[in-house]
């Protein structure tokens, strides 16, 4: 697939774009053999068109997080201390990643297991997390059941077993994961629908939208904002690295 985008690409360009300047001064019969060439090239060779759209993306992204590190330390007490956020790991630690995600997200769900991972080797880490539903209808209500069972205590074993679940979160689902942890489902579909939960939802998509934060998972850590899924190792290298150069509010 990767192939046939690239070669698709280049003959575009080739068609869209004209010769460099010192390529007019060949008439016009040069000029189509040098497209040829040039084509043949790219068609034998998509990797090198691949590589280039990669290699703008990832410019992209730098200039993204470069970006959003000035952003962060105005908004890090909304980032790190919203009391209506639940926390994992150490509540009083020295250093506090920040995830926004979405419980339909696949990349969130392989995220997971390497987070709690990450917890048990650092116990001193604390871990926001930022309900940000974006995937449709079905992500919006598993963040309003999941923030509604917040006054049963239960929050982080439904949260863990909702980001386990696999397929869709219909309702009906979500309300079957409810029981399986213990919670009262009566009393948690009462919940879902006050008002502060929507209002808790759109103050974190306004706050990703500061953030130019537009897909899941989003991690934060000290002032850095990493897109995607991690490996541990680079987590723990993150996570060092903000204990490192905290001065202050981490």
């Amino acid at each position: 697939m990767r192939r046939l985008i690239a070669s698709g690409l280049a003959l575009g360009l080739l068609a869209a774009s004209p010769l460099p300047a010192a390529a007019e001064t060949f008439d016009s019969k040069a000029q189509q053999e040098i497209r040829d060439i040039v084509k043949a090239y790219l068609m034998e060779h998509p990797e090198v068109i691949i590589e280039a759209v990669q290699g703008l993306e990832a410019k992209q992204e730098a200039a993204r997080a470069e970006q959003a590190k000035g952003q962060i330390a105005g908004l890090r007490d909304k980032l790190i201390r919203d009391p209506r956020d639940q926390v994992l790991g150490d509540p009083n630690g020295d250093v506090t990643l920040v995830e926004f995600f979405d419980y339909r997200c696949g990349y969130c769900k392989q995220a997971q297991p390497i987070l709690m991972e990450l917890i048990k080797a650092e116990p001193r880490l604390r871990v926001v997390l930022k309900e940000f539903p974006i995937l449709g209808p079905d992500s919006v209500l598993a963040s309003r059941a999941a923030i509604a069972s917040v006054p049963q205590g239960k929050y982080a074993a439904f949260h863990e077993a909702l980001i386990a679940t696999r397929g869709a979160l219909s309702e009906d689902k979500i309300m079957e994961v409810a029981k399986s942890v213990g919670l009262d489902t009566a009393a948690l579909k009462a919940g879902m629908s006050k008002p502060e939960i929507a209002t808790q939802i759109d103050d974190a998509h306004a706050l990703a939208e500061k953030l130019a934060i537009n897909g899941t998972p989003s991690f934060i850590i000290g002032d850095n904002l990493v897109p995607g899924a991690i490996d541990l190792e680079t987590l723990k290298k993150l996570v060092a690295e903000a204990r490192a150069a905290c001065t202050g509010t981490c």
